[in-house]
């Protein structure tokens, strides 16, 4: 693998997945610290893809991708592909029961540094869950990754992430929209990286509590967002802004 002398490796630890919520999981990413841009740049062989949730085959109740085959990313936050990066709708729908986790899997793995952030979107009665076009102030989000802080930033990184589906929201039909925002080139306009893609759940169970926050994508997020421009090398943050609404709780 060839890099030019001023690029500095990620240092990983051998794991393949995280538990998000309480806790941290073994296998984490640093972000890159100095004073160079430069020693900012990774390699593309380095993006990846959300192709599948709970062991489902990928791209079925995941909406494949418009990267499925070449692991690009959306860095446009105006692009309608920021919704949902989506190539071909869904033929299938994971059921899952209020207040349990859903597996995202991302391949191989979120190597770079940066956020996870998951978001939901119910559905309509009466509409198809396979061709919903999820336009519109539809989106809350349900999970928010933050980093630790110390002489370098420190994300999860892994090839799972098992978010939590709040337990108070109704039953029914939703598209969850799953993204890995890199940060390893954001200290430039338009250099944050967006690896997404949105899956297909039905909710069981649960309650009759309201989201608030609602948001669509585009829309959500702004290219000079402090969580989406900035420069994690250096000098190294001492505080982290998520981009997007306030997150879901019940």
């Amino acid at each position: 693998m060839e890099k030019r002398a001023s690029y500095v490796s990620l240092i990983t630890l051998p794991s393949s997945s995280a538990r998000v919520g309480p806790g941290v999981g073994p296998f984490i990413r640093r972000s890159f610290l100095g004073k160079n841009d430069a020693v900012a740049t990774e390699l593309s062989m380095n993006e990846h893809t959300l192709p599948t949730i709970n062991g489902a085959p990928a791209w079925s109740a995941v909406r494949q991708a418009k990267n499925w085959q070449n692991n690009g990313f959306v860095g446009d936050v105006t692009s309608s592909d920021i919704r949902c990066n989506q190539l071909n709708p869904g033929n299938e729908t994971v059921t899952v029961a209020a207040g349990s986790s859903v597996k995202v899997n991302v391949n191989p793995n979120a190597y770079h540094p940066g956020p996870f952030q998951s978001y939901l979107a119910k559905i309509p009665e009466g509409q198809d869950v396979n061709n919903w076009d999820p336009t519109g102030v539809v989106w809350f989000r349900i999970y928010a990754e933050q980093p630790k802080f110390g002489s370098q930033l420190t994300w999860l990184s892994a090839a799972n992430y098992d978010i939590k589906i709040p337990a108070c929201i109704a039953p029914g039909k939703y598209l969850m929209r799953n993204e890995h925002i890199g940060l390893h080139v954001a200290q430039s306009s338009g250099g944050a990286q967006f690896y997404l893609s949105c899956a297909q759940v039905e909710v069981t169970g649960g309650g009759s509590k309201a989201p608030t926050d609602l948001v669509s994508f585009p829309g959500a997020y702004k290219a000079n967002d402090p969580g989406i421009l900035i420069n994690i090398n250096y000098p190294v943050p001492t505080s982290y802004v998520n981009p997007g609404p306030a997150t879901f709780t019940c």
